[in-house]
């Protein structure tokens, strides 16, 4: 979809659902306290398949523009976390060489596969983050802490090539990880906060990188990272998130959990059979 070969109604129109999807995005981030990647990739992906963005590059600019968005949104996140106190800041600083490995690794692995690989390993992996918040408990647990270094650095690599692949800031990865490590929920949504920014730092300038030369992206696009996306779901994230926050206070949270895990789990069966149909 070349710039030059689009009209301005059109462009119109390209603009308000992306801005649709920063405000859905800030809702279920607040709602249901997860990243709001885990939700922007497969609205960016229909907004993208929408405007005939050519399959070869849809996925990937739907990746490299969700981890951009989380730069930004992370920061304000991780401050508000810190204030409180919850936020395990040594953890966070031992994670920061393998979770950059993991997110190196992730990114350099999005380049070589192609959009219908990466469509599957997000459709895949967000029907198993489904499964988990539908029928996971707050009493199930592997071990009384994480473990010593060298696991520990395995799960920060894990954590970061993951998310990198699906676009996500972490979250949903290490809130489930601190959890069955005997960390308090407070403490592990405190301390995921924090992986955002060590991931999508690194993961953005990666997509931009690995797409700089790429033909077929949307217009603002520099390389996988769609800006026109990125101005339009930012404002729109942090404005809702709050909202969604006040609504989750009011609503009973298992209901919310599973409402969220079903309305996740048909988006990626969706996207898993459009891919392998």
């Amino acid at each position: 979809m070349d710039i030059a070969s689009i009209d301005f109604s059109i462009l119109f129109v390209f603009v308000g659902a992306l801005a649709a999807a920063g405000i859905l995005a800030g809702l279920v981030a607040g709602l249901f306290g997860v990243g709001g990647g885990i939700v922007i990739v497969p609205v960016l992906y229909y907004v993208f398949t929408a405007f005939d963005v050519p399959e070869e590059v849809r996925m990937h600019v739907a990746v490299g523009t969700s981890l951009a968005t989380i730069v930004v949104t992370s920061i304000r996140s991780v401050r508000s976390h810190l204030q409180s106190g919850a936020v395990d800041v040594p953890l966070l600083k031992s994670w920061i060489l393998p979770i950059t490995a993991g997110v190196v690794a992730g990114t350099a692995v999005a380049d070589i596969i192609d959009g219908t690989a990466l469509t599957l390993v997000f459709g895949s992996i967000a029907l198993l983050v489904a499964a988990n918040m539908a029928f996971a408990k707050s009493s199930w647990q592997l071990a009384a802490d994480l473990p010593g270094r060298p696991g520990r650095d395995a799960i920060g690599a894990t954590i970061g090539f993951l998310s990198t692949l699906m676009g996500i800031g972490g979250g949903t990865f290490g809130n489930t990880v601190m959890t069955l490590c005997g960390r308090t929920i407070h403490q592990a949504v405190a301390t995921s906060a924090g992986l955002g920014l060590i991931i999508a730092v690194p993961g953005a300038l990666g997509f931009i990188v690995s797409g700089w030369d790429e033909t077929g992206t949307p217009p603002g696009s520099v390389g996988y990272v769609n800006f026109i996306a990125f101005a339009c779901i930012v404002p729109a994230t942090i404005l809702m998130a709050p909202v969604g926050a006040r609504m989750a206070h009011r609503l009973p949270q298992k209901t919310l959990k599973r409402g969220f895990a079903l309305f996740l789990a048909i988006v990626a069966i969706r996207m898993l059979y459009g891919v392998l149909a």
